[in-house]
């Protein structure tokens, strides 16, 4: 069993959160939306597949770069994309 962490790319506040505690993410999928500091929306994604075990952040909330926005147990499922 693994698990990942979600971070965030830059300092901003999270706009919103497309994925809810104990769902299935898949790779490359959009995972929050972080307003940057200069106003910018920043897609926050992972190379990741697997179930969210917890969220750290809630929309709102202000971020630093490498900040934990979520743990995911990983899965070992091969999903088609190189």
């Amino acid at each position: 069993m693994y698990y990942g962490v979600v971070i965030s790319p830059c300092h901003g506040q999270v706009e919103k959160i497309s994925i809810k505690g104990e769902s299935r993410i898949y790779e490359w999928e959009n995972l929050f939306m972080i307003k940057s500091e200069s106003g910018e929306l920043e897609p926050v994604q992972t190379c990741l597949s697997g179930e969210v075990k917890s969220l750290e952040v809630q929309e709102g909330d202000y971020v630093i770069p490498g900040m934990v926005l979520a743990y995911i147990k990983e899965d070992l499922f091969v999903t088609g994309s190189d």
